[in-house]
C-alpha cells in the first residue's frame, strides 16, 4: 500500500478528475454505459482467480483484527459471490437508462411545453465497510446513473476492492469513456474519509454504507448531503392471525440466512394470543439452529436470556434475536415506533385488515407482509444492485438503485414567446 505525503492533496486532486469526468458522463450515451458494464461484469469474471487471491489478505487482515464470524462472512468472497457481482452488473447494464427520462410534461395556456427530464447528481462519494461486493455495485450503479463516482471501501477490503475497482476500469477502457468516473481512494489512512466528507466543491452526495459508528461519523462530519440509513433494527410482529408454517419459515429465514446484513430480524413481537403456541414454537426452533434469543415475559423459557432494557432497539448483526409478548398490532406499533430505525419491518398474518394497519400506521422505508426481511435488498427488488438502504425521507428512500442517484430538471420549450 502506498504512502501518501498529503492526503488532502490526493482527495482533492480525486475529487476534480471525478467533477471533469462527471461532464462527460451527464451525455454519454446508454449504449457506451451499457457497453461499459458489461465489458466490466466480463473482466470480473475472467480475473475472478486474481481476486479471490486478493480477498484472502483481506480476510487474513480481518482475522487479526478479530472481526466477529457475521463481519468474516460480510467480508468473504468465492466464485458463488463474484458471479452474484457478474449477475448484478449485467443486470445493471441491461436495465434502462434513467437519465434522460422524461418524467412528466405539460402545455401551458402561454404556449410553453414543459418537460420534467432525470438528470445525473454529479459526483457521489460512496464510504462502505467490509463487503467487497459494494465496490461493483456502487460503481455500476453511479455509471448507470452517469455519475461519477469516488469510492472508500473498508480497510479490511482494501485488496478485494482493489482488484474489483481495476476491473471496472477496464471496462471503462473498452468502452472509451473517462477512467475517472469511477475512482478509488488508494490508501487506508482514515484521513481520507474525513477529506471525502468535505469536498463540497466537488461532492454532491455522500453515501456510507456500513455500521452504526461509520454512518453515524458521516451525518456528524459531513458537509455533503447524505443518503443513510444509520442502523437496521428490524422488527418481524407475529400477529394472533398469523400462518404458523409460514411464520416458521419466514422468521428462520429473516434471523439465520445472513446474521450481518441490514435486512436481518433482531425482534420478534409476537401478540399474546399465540405466546404459548407458535410463539414457543419459533422461540425453540431459532434456539435450536443457535440462535441466542433474548426473551421477556411468558416467552421466557428453558434456554434463553433475559432480555434487558438494551435489547429494544439494538442492532446485533450476529446470531442473537430479541423477543416480547404484545397485547395487540398496536402494542406491536407502538412497539416500533420507540425503538425502531425506519428501515424494514414485517407483519405475519392472514388477517388483510391488520396488515392494512401495519401499513398505514407504521412510517419505516420497507414495510413487508408474510416475506422475509432478507428481501430488503435493491437487487431483490428488481434494481440489479443497490448502493444502500436510505431511510431518510429527502429525496431517496429505501433500496437506492440508479434512478434514485438521479435528479431532474426542467426543458421549457417556446416560439418566441413572451410573458404578459
Amino acid at each position: 500500500m502506498k504512502d501518501f505525503d498529503s492526503i488532502p492533496t490526493l482527495m482533492a486532486d480525486l475529487g476534480k478528475r471525478a467533477k471533469k469526468a462527471s461532464a462527460e458522463l451527464a451525455f454519454a450515451s446508454a449504449e457506451r454505459k451499457h457497453a461499459a458494464l458489461i465489458a466490466a461484469a466480463d473482466a470480473v469474471w475472467a480475473n475472478r482467480a486474481d481476486i479471490i487471491e486478493a480477498n484472502k489478505k483481506d480476510l487474513e487482515f480481518g482475522r487479526e483484527k478479530g472481526l466477529s464470524p457475521a463481519m468474516m462472512d460480510r467480508l468473504m468472497l468465492d466464485e458463488a459471490r463474484i458471479q452474484g457481482m457478474v449477475d448484478g452488473l449485467r443486470t445493471v447494464a441491461d436495465q434502462a437508462d434513467p437519465v434522460g427520462e422524461v418524467l412528466t410534461e405539460w402545455d401551458m395556456p402561454s404556449g410553453l411545453h414543459i418537460q420534467r427530464v432525470r438528470t445525473p447528481l454529479g459526483v457521489i462519494g460512496v464510504i462502505y465497510e467490509s463487503r467487497p461486493n459494494v465496490t461493483a455495485d456502487a460503481g455500476a450503479l453511479c455509471l448507470k446513473s452517469g455519475n461519477a463516482v469516488i469510492l472508500r471501501g473498508g480497510s479490511e477490503s482494501f485488496h478485494s476492492s482493489g482488484a474489483i475497482h481495476a476491473c471496472l476500469v477496464q471496462g471503462l477502457k473498452a468502452a472509451n469513456l473517462p477512467e475517472d468516473s469511477i475512482q478509488l481512494v488508494p490508501t487506508r489512512d482514515r484521513a481520507a474519509v474525513q477529506e471525502l466528507l468535505t469536498l463540497t466543491d466537488y461532492v454532491d452526495v455522500i453515501v456510507p454504507r456500513g455500521g452504526k459508528g461509520l454512518v453515524g461519523l458521516v451525518q456528524r462530519e459531513a458537509r455533503v448531503p447524505v443518503f443513510a440509513h444509520l442502523e437496521g433494527i428490524v422488527h418481524i410482529y407475529i400477529d394472533k392471525a398469523a400462518d404458523p408454517q409460514k411464520t416458521l419459515n419466514v422468521v428462520m429465514n429473516a434471523k439465520t440466512r445472513r446474521t450481518g446484513i441490514c435486512g436481518a430480524a433482531e425482534c420478534l413481537l409476537i401478540h399474546q394470543d399465540v405466546v404459548e403456541t407458535l410463539g414457543r414454537d419459533v422461540i425453540a426452533a431459532l434456539m435450536a439452529a443457535g440462535v441466542e434469543v433474548h426473551a421477556e415475559g411468558a416467552l421466557a423459557q428453558n434456554g434463553t436470556v433475559a432480555a434487558t432494557a438494551d435489547d429494544w432497539g439494538k442492532e446485533f448483526l450476529d446470531s442473537i434475536i430479541a423477543a416480547r409478548p404484545v397485547a395487540d398490532i398496536d402494542e406491536a406499533i407502538a412497539h416500533i415506533r420507540l425503538n425502531g430505525s425506519d428501515h424494514t419491518d414485517c407483519i405475519m398474518t392472514e388477517d388483510e385488515t391488520a396488515a392494512a394497519r401495519f401499513f398505514e400506521r407504521l412510517d419505516s422505508a420497507i414495510l413487508m407482509h408474510n416475506a422475509s426481511t432478507q428481501f430488503a435488498d435493491g437487487g431483490e427488488f428488481g434494481m440489479g444492485a443497490e448502493i444502500g438502504i436510505a431511510t431518510g425521507k429527502m429525496h431517496a428512500r429505501g433500496p437506492v438503485g440508479a434512478a434514485q442517484l438521479t435528479s431532474f430538471q426542467y426543458l421549457v420549450r417556446g416560439n418566441g414567446t413572451t410573458r404578459s
